[in-house]
């Protein structure tokens, strides 16, 4: 093979190599600071109630078996995650449904928003959901869901489903017999934070997360191996300002206010999810007391020594 004699053969030579000089690059592979991709966004519940009370008249769990609609940024080209490593959805389950049992390598959570009568089973365990619960279900575990009440029952859900598309350990199975056979039913579980826990905890607390909120409380330490939970309260009023590497969605349990993501202000109210991607400046201005769960992959971060935070 002749040895290229010019500028122009040599990119021709490793451009067929699928190859390229780390001189001559397409696209720069190092850049100063974090790129801002993923896009700030509020998705409101007010909005999608309607969508998912109609979803229940048309769409059974004989074909759907999870009845959720996921949040995907709006950012160009993304096909699923809300922001980068993490994605979020609302779920509703109608009474005598049933959600069969499966497992997968992404962890779980769930934010209970509505309704009364559900429970969840993880791995043998059955514990009832009630509105303002956090519930877990970590990587591999079985877990179903199945209303025995009265009431449509809506949830949020949290996964880190996009990190295990970029790492790529993606295992799902669906239970060979649809449920667990054994089953003991639970008040108290590792798997579950009760609301009124919750509410005690944060009434004691004075961690304000250096003035990014009134007080919070962290929900497991961490919740998740890939995911950090903090109860936050806000006082009426506008927080300090936040910026940090770790991806955030914020769900509000109560009250409402606006989120500033730089020149972005996202409203909100009970219910809606507000996504503030990596390293984007923000601060909340709650117009009334407030409670939010912030939802964030900091363990990843602080685990591959990547984490940075500024407060303002």
């Amino acid at each position: 093979m002749t040895k290229p004699q010019s500028l122009d053969e040599l990119y021709a030579r490793f451009d067929g190599m699928h190859m390229e000089g780390g001189w001559h690059r397409r696209f720069p592979a190092l850049w100063p600071v974090p790129e801002e991709n993923f896009l700030p966004y509020v998705w409101r519940y007010a909005d999608v109630y309607p969508v998912l009370e109609a979803a229940g008249d048309l769409v059974s769990t004989e074909f759907a078996e999870r009845r959720n609609l996921t949040m995907r940024n709006p950012v160009e080209g993304n096909r699923y995650a809300t922001v980068r490593t993490l994605v979020a959805a609302y779920q509703m389950v109608k009474p005598g449904e049933i959600a069969r049992s499966h497992r997968h390598t992404p962890n779980a959570l769930r934010l209970i928003l509505d309704g009364r009568g559900t429970t969840t089973t993880v791995n043998g365990k059955r514990v009832e959901m009630r509105p303002g619960d956090v519930m877990l279900t970590p990587n591999w575990a079985w877990h179903a869901h199945e209303n025995a009440g009265n009431d449509d029952c809506y949830w949020l859900d949290f996964l880190d489903v996009p990190t295990v598309h970029l790492l790529e350990p993606m295992f799902f199975e669906r239970h060979p017999n649809g449920l667990e056979a054994e089953v003991e039913d639970v008040e108290i579980s590792p798997v579950a934070f009760r609301w009124e826990d919750t509410l005690a905890a944060l009434e004691s607390s004075s961690d304000d997360a250096g003035g990014m909120c009134a007080a919070q409380v962290e929900l497991g330490d961490p919740a998740l191996d890939t995911v950090r939970l903090y109860m936050q309260r806000l006082a009426k009023g506008a927080t300090r300002t936040h910026r940090t590497t770790a991806n955030s969605l914020f769900a509000v349990v109560e009250g409402q206010g606006k989120t500033c993501i730089g020149d972005t202000e996202l409203t909100w109210a009970r219910g809606d999810v507000v996504a503030v991607p990596a390293w984007r400046a923000y601060r909340h201005e709650a117009s009334e007391a407030s409670v939010l769960l912030r939802v964030t992959d900091k363990p990843v971060f602080e685990k591959l020594g990547w984490l940075r935070e500024e407060i303002a």
